[in-house]
């Protein structure tokens, strides 16, 4: 099943995009231009919460494919490098809200100072490099606008969508007694609501607590 929802996510993050760059000039007025770009940023988290999967072993039982899945969907997220991310989230696991965490801020709880501090942690200049090279590339058969609209934005969107509800809303604060021993939090259940705001990882304690229970089955620990 990891396997089936990781290709599908792939599929329908790729079919909606290619939809949109191809569909002629863009309308600001128009309404349906803001439901395409939300649902290409949702799409586009869901390509992030694959390859964190994947971190974890739970795409696929045979590594070679497992991690061939999350290396492609962390490039295609934003050009990352898979292992360079699978080193600092083993650290984020093993040391959450401490010194060597890489996903915390101790510095501010600010949400502006601790995004800052986060993208910091996992942007290279080999990174930038590439995402400007395939842009160009992009441009040779897409207009800009549309790159703009539906490619830029959305991914960036994105980025504040994960680190929000993966990162900000669950970590902040960790010295509160009830966050122990993950020193992370989870949010109400409403499954639906989880489910469009980060792929069930707003129930984020439970996801601490078993690593190795994919996005898809969250909302079940968080019913037990």
């Amino acid at each position: 099943m990891g396997l089936f929802y990781a290709l599908a996510i792939v599929v329908l993050w790729l079919g909606h995009l290619l939809f949109c760059l191809q569909s002629g000039s863009v309308d600001p007025a128009s309404p349906m231009l803001y439901v395409h770009m939300l649902v290409q940023a949702w799409l586009y988290t869901g390509l992030f919460i694959t390859g964190h999967d994947a971190m974890h072993g739970t795409v696929s039982r045979n590594k070679a494919l497992n991690d061939g899945i999350g290396f492609l969907v962390i490039l295609l997220f934003a050009g990352m490098n898979y292992r360079q991310l699978l080193a600092k989230h083993k650290l984020h696991h093993e040391f959450p809200g401490e010194a060597r965490d890489p996903d915390y801020a101790r510095q501010s709880q600010n949400f502006w100072l601790w995004w800052f501090s986060f993208m910091r942690q996992y942007i290279t200049l080999w990174q930038l490099i590439f995402m400007a090279i395939f842009y160009n590339v992009l441009l040779l058969f897409f207009s800009q606008k549309n790159l703009l609209f539906f490619w830029v934005i959305p991914a960036f969107m994105a980025t504040l969508q994960l680190f929000y509800f993966g990162t900000y809303r669950p970590h902040r604060l960790p010295h509160l007694p009830d966050m122990e021993p993950h020193k992370s939090r989870t949010q109400r259940k409403n499954h639906i609501w989880a489910m469009l705001t980060c792929y069930f990882f707003g129930y984020h304690y439970e996801h601490h607590a078993s690593p190795r229970t994919p996005w898809w089955r969250l909302w079940k620990m968080k019913n037990a």
